[in-house]
């Protein structure tokens, strides 16, 4: 099936802003490009250590003590944060130091939490 060929059931179809719509639309690999970085964030360990990270930068001894996990387990789930470059880091002799990768990243990542935090004021505020 083609795409002009997919019939909506609707009665009203906005042609025009359809066509601007396909128009602006990315390409699929940066769709699905995006769609990994937002899945990145999907685990919670990874949004524990992207928290840290927003507040100071921090080497993988630093966050095994404060997430009380194995430094295995932090080299572990920074490596997909590297990955999907959301972390960088810097050398400073032996010692390896873990920051944001750029504004972007900690932009997304405040931004999605103020996201959240009014949601709960809002639900908090409708319940009482």
């Amino acid at each position: 099936m083609n795409k002009k060929d997919i019939v909506c059931d609707c009665s009203v179809i906005h042609g025009d802003n359809v066509e601007e719509v396909r128009k602006k639309m990315p390409k699929e690999e940066e769709l699905y490009e995006l769609a990994d970085f937002f899945k990145v964030l999907g685990d919670s360990t990874r949004v524990k250590i992207m928290w840290a990270l927003d507040m100071e930068e921090l080497c993988v001894c630093d966050l095994a003590v404060l997430l009380n996990m194995t430094k295995s387990a932090i080299s572990h789930q920074l490596r997909a944060l590297r990955e999907a470059r959301l972390v960088k880091f810097r050398k400073d002799g032996k010692v390896v130091y873990y920051s944001l990768a750029d504004h972007h990243v900690r932009q997304v990542f405040e931004m999605g939490y103020q996201h959240i935090k009014e949601e709960r004021e809002n639900n908090n505020e409708e319940n009482i």
